[in-house]
């Protein structure tokens, strides 16, 4: 099978796992954003962005060093996994400890003192997922997307029932004497009802992952540890790097926004709803994530691999921009996913969109520092797209409010990708059609604009000229570059 087809139906089945099973858990975001104030929901916000950022750390870059250790001639995959999964174990379960002696003081020290039971989930949650994320690291490398796929719609359909049945049912029936689950509602757990339904759907999650946790009895390997460690490490820095792009501007929005404690949280609030409405550029990256990071190992050492990624990367922004053109030309309808006490800031959601565009250029262009082991020399460029988020985000937050911090976060992944680029003509050479992919991303915001225009000027509805629009960039791409993939032979 051609080798961009086959990368094409692995990302489809992660895509679709990702795509099914996070459309539905986004359909609690208007759960969410109707049931609770922006304040309330900038919360939830700050706490997932603080999780974001353990989230990479506990999992060491375990994930990458197992791909990359697995390949490599005469390992023994098995070995590989098992000494990265008891790591795993053990690290995370004194990290959970250590959350749990010291959640009162964490509490006081967010200003949320009379909530430390939040603290405790949220790190009860964590060490769940980074022992997970190994075992579906397993799956990926053995290419068993669908068992993958499965177990994720799993963990989200737990999560969202148990949301409805506490935040919906059991709040609507609670007092009412032949309502037994209406005694599930505390209205001094408020969100917290979100929390606890997520850490019930990770430790279901991890039971379905057993068959792949019991890979832990084929041994651990102390040398084989060291340098899984110098190889992963890196990756760690690059990760927080990446999540400090991703969700320092929720974590500390908070503190930066210029008005008192309630109305910053309800600014958060308002942004991190908004920002759902990029959820569709960031399922897709993140699926291409997962398919993308084995398939450019496992053909690293094919004759024209180097073609073949520069072809991944022409069609990767040809979807990219499809996906901003969708939800753009069709922000009128996206909004009702959002509360209307929420939509003031749909302003955010076209500058989002571009810069996971380019998040998701990056992720492909960074294969130079993964193939060649230059690990720390990638950390170098995530670490300076983090100084620069960090630098953005104190200058343009207190001036121009949440807008600025989605600028910042634009800025910082397109220079994250314009660097990365440079630096992989010199360390490992790869063809991009640069120009090409400009092309396609320039005729994505002319079109989005001309849109806008087009409305504003003549007062036609929005769906019809929307639609003109998005079937002129599918002409356009298809003439050009999707019919030679669709008319593309198998290899003899």
């Amino acid at each position: 099978m051609n080798p961009l087809k086959r990368l094409g139906q692995q990302t489809a089945i992660y895509g679709i796992s990702s795509i099914v099973g996070r459309f539905i858990n986004y359909l609690l975001v208007p759960l969410f954003t109707y049931y609770f104030t922006p304040a309330e929901y900038g919360v939830v916000s700050e706490f997932y962005a603080y999780s974001g950022f353990f989230a990479v750390v506990l999992v060491f870059g375990f994930e990458t060093g197992y791909f990359r250790f697995r390949d490599k001639s005469g390992a023994d995959p098995d070995r590989v996994y098992a000494t990265a999964l008891r790591f795993l174990l053990a690290a995370n379960a004194v990290f959970f400890l250590v959350l749990l002696i010291g959640s009162d003081v964490l509490a006081r020290a967010l200003q949320h003192g009379d909530h430390p039971e939040y603290v405790i989930w949220i790190a009860a949650i964590l060490t769940l997922d980074a022992v997970g994320a190994i075992a579906f690291a397993k799956l990926r490398a053995q290419e068993k997307a669908l068992r993958f796929a499965v177990i994720k719609i799993i963990e989200i359909l737990i999560n969202v029932a148990l949301c409805l049945l506490f935040i919906v049912y059991a709040q609507r029936v609670q007092g009412r004497p032949d309502a037994l689950l209406g005694m599930l509602w505390d209205p001094a757990v408020g969100v917290g009802y979100i929390f606890i339904a997520n850490l019930a759907a990770s430790a279901v999650k991890l039971l379905l992952l057993a068959p792949q946790l019991r890979g832990i009895v084929w041994g651990f390997d102390g040398v084989l540890f060291g340098q899984m460690l110098r190889y992963s490490w890196p990756m760690v820095i690059i990760g927080f790097a990446g999540i400090i792009n991703e969700m320092l501007d929720r974590a500390l929005m908070k503190y930066l926004l210029p008005y008192d404690t309630q109305t910053n949280l309800a600014q958060l609030g308002i942004y991190s709803a908004c920002y759902k409405l990029s959820i569709l550029m960031s399922l897709f990256i993140q699926a291409f994530r997962y398919a993308g990071e084995p398939f450019f190992f496992a053909h690293a050492k094919e004759k024209n691999a180097t073609r073949t990624y520069a072809e991944v990367m022409n069609y990767l922004v040809i979807f990219c921009v499809f996906i901003f053109l969708v939800v753009t030309l069709y922000l009128d309808v996206f909004q009702y996913f959002i509360g209307a006490a929420f939509r003031a800031g749909l302003d955010i959601v076209p500058v989002q969109l571009l810069a996971h565009l380019f998040l998701g250029m990056y992720v492909a262009l960074s294969i130079w520092y993964k193939l060649t082991d230059r690990t720390l020399l990638g950390a170098y460029v995530s670490v300076g797209g983090a100084v620069l988020t960090i630098g953005l985000l104190f200058w343009w937050v207190p001036v121009f409010g949440y807008m600025g911090a989605a600028w910042a976060t634009l800025t910082c992944y397109f220079s994250m990708a314009l660097v990365s680029y440079l630096l992989g003509r010199k360390y490992y050479p790869v063809p991009y059609d640069l120009w090409r992919a400009l092309a396609y991303i320039l005729l994505g915001i002319a079109l989005y604009i001309g849109n806008n225009m087009l409305i504003h000027f003549t007062g036609i509805m929005s769906l019809l000229s929307g639609s003109v629009m998005l079937a002129l960039f599918l002409i356009a791409a298809y003439v050009f570059d999707v019919r030679k993939l669709v008319r593309a032979k198998p290899p003899a």
